[in-house]
């Protein structure tokens, strides 16, 4: 939906507004915030939580519905379809928590959860196609940038919930109802697809807007973990901190205006009349000229997709979504990312009961742990792996290994329960699960191609549902369950280090293994990194 064809910041403005939709698209990480509510309503066992967070997750596996969308409706149509499931599936669960009704049959709440789940796949699929798209010489910081803000959007909400309502979950999920709809409505005025830049010059120029952006999504991420660690507040000082921090969100507006009010006086308009007009006295072809070659070049470029149509694409090339799901590399790719993604999102949706069982009565702050440090897992790798590959070629799937060997450290911390752990654990997997959502994302997009992107990046995002059925609802629901029952007076509640030890070890050998399949990938996709390298030093040249 394009309204402001003629607006030359337009561009830059719908990646603010894809920023914004990113930064209220973590609704799915949310549930340890309401979750014990829901255990007592409806007097549920840990196996049945944990299934339910599983239903939330299932509805990432729908998200190949807005993948193969994305490829036929407009953006702006794509984000509608996101606010509306969001609305409808959280609102459910916000006037149950509420006691407006009264709690719904187990099968129907799971619904309702798979729904809100579901509406974060429109809202990602939305913003990231069309901005990979917009940005495809930047795909690092796109993604980087992108996913910090999801992977913020858990502490914003938690972080605005606590300042002004002192955690209730009730207005939490108030919140996860209403705030995501009127941010959709306004993206789906302004994100939508833009020509890619044309010249060395408008690709230097994004870099530069894009660590613009980077400095930006820091501040905002500092800026909350202040706000966590210097403890309790007054409710004064909440409001102080919640003024500051919308501002702090709208600090990216700051990236366009820029282009309007000062890139455009400087002659921008000129530099791009340079690079397409011919100068004063340079010979111009005449339009019969023009025609003639114009028709040469159809009939080569017809003969070139006649030999690409017969010969099967080689990894790095654009491939079909069948072509894809033949090749060694994608599966390695998909179960290294299970590994990561599923013992991560294993810990988010049982951090209540992993502080209740170390003897945290308020698990908070452990939730926007885990948000904080994921933006800066997601932040540094998205900006990191793109410096190296145009520095040197190095495999973008390097990072995901160094990542999985360190989420392996982190499970090992939190299973040795010592003083402290669950804050250098959820600092440690918080990192490790952002580096993971930011590299494979882009490396897909590079091993893969982007016109089938939208559907490419839904599929790999089965992943969330798979990895918590695996991790969460079979694997520690089972086990918490088994070691509750264990202890003399029984019951459904586990305290102690016992209570998730086998858990975190299991996931923890998940994640070398993973390690060693990622290391397999970068060792296979070498020649396409140095392509990639050699090209970007040639344009930059």
């Amino acid at each position: 939906m394009l309204l402001f064809p003629r607006f030359e910041g337009g561009k830059w403005l719908g990646f603010v507004t894809a920023i914004w939709v990113q930064a209220i698209c973590g609704n799915n990480y949310t549930f340890a915030n309401y979750s014990d509510v829901l255990k007592s309503l409806m007097a549920l066992t840990q196996m049945q939580l944990n299934n339910l967070s599983v239903a939330k997750d299932v509805g990432k596996a729908f998200g190949v519905l807005s993948g193969l969308a994305s490829d036929r409706w407009p953006t702006s149509v794509i984000l509608m379809i996101g606010a509306t499931m969001g609305f409808i599936g959280y609102g459910v669960q916000w006037l149950v928590v509420s006691h407006t009704i009264t709690p719904l049959p187990y099968w129907l709440m799971c619904i309702f959860l798979c729904m809100g789940g579901n509406s974060s796949t429109w809202m990602n699929t939305a913003v990231l196609v069309t901005c990979m798209r917009n940005f495809p010489q930047n795909r690092g910081p796109i993604s980087g940038i992108l996913k910090g803000y999801v992977g913020l959007s858990t502490a914003i909400f938690t972080d605005i919930c606590t300042a002004l309502f002192y955690s209730d979950p009730s207005k939490f999920l108030l919140m996860l109802t209403i705030v995501p709809a009127v941010i959709c409505l306004i993206a789906a005025i302004f994100l939508h697809e833009s020509p890619p830049a044309s010249t060395s010059a408008e690709e230097n120029r994004e870099t530069q807007f894009f660590n613009a952006f980077n400095i930006i999504a820091v501040t905002v991420a500092v800026y909350l973990l202040v706000f966590d660690i210097s403890g309790p507040h007054t409710h004064v000082l909440s409001l102080v901190f919640t003024a500051g921090l919308l501002i702090l969100l709208a600090m990216p507006l700051l990236v366009p205006f820029y282009f309007v009010f000062f890139k455009s006086s400087h002659g921008l308009d000129r530099e791009k009349q340079s690079v397409h007009e011919p100068l004063l006295g340079e010979e111009t072809k005449s339009v019969e000229e023009k025609e003639e070659n114009h028709e040469v070049s159809d009939a080569i470029a017809t003969k070139v997709e006649e030999v690409e149509i017969k010969r099967k694409p080689v990894i790095g090339e654009e491939h079909t979504i069948v072509e894809m799901v033949k090749t060694v590399d994608f599966w390695v790719l998909f179960v290294s990312f299970l590994c990561g993604v599923g013992t991560g999102l294993c810990v988010m949706n049982n951090m209540g009961q992993m502080g209740l069982a170390l003897g945290y009565s308020d698990v908070s702050i452990f939730i926007s742990f885990i948000s904080i440090w994921g933006f800066f897992g997601r932040i540094i790798s998205g900006s990191l792996s793109e410096y190296y590959i145009r520095k040197s070629g190095t495999p973008r799937l390097v990072w995901n290994a160094a990542s999985q060997i360190l989420m392996a450290g982190g499970y090992i911390t939190l299973a040795l329960a010592l003083p402290g752990s669950l804050y250098i654990g959820s600092m440690l997997v918080g990192i490790c699960y952002g580096v993971r959502l930011t590299i494979t994302p882009a490396a897909a997009s590079e091993l893969f191609g982007l016109k089938y992107y939208g559907l490419l990046y839904n599929i790999l995002i089965l992943n969330l549902p798979i990895g918590s059925f695996l991790f969460s609802g079979l694997i520690a629901g089972y086990l918490y369950d088994m070691e509750a029952t264990s202890v003399p007076e029984g019951g459904n509640t586990c305290i102690g280090a016992h209570c998730f030890m086998l858990v975190y070890v299991i996931m923890a050998f998940a994640c070398v293994l993973g390690c060693g399949l990622d290391l397999l990938l970068a060792a296979r996709t070498k020649k396409v990194y140095s392509k990639i390298h050699l090209e970007r030093s040639q344009v930059n040249s």
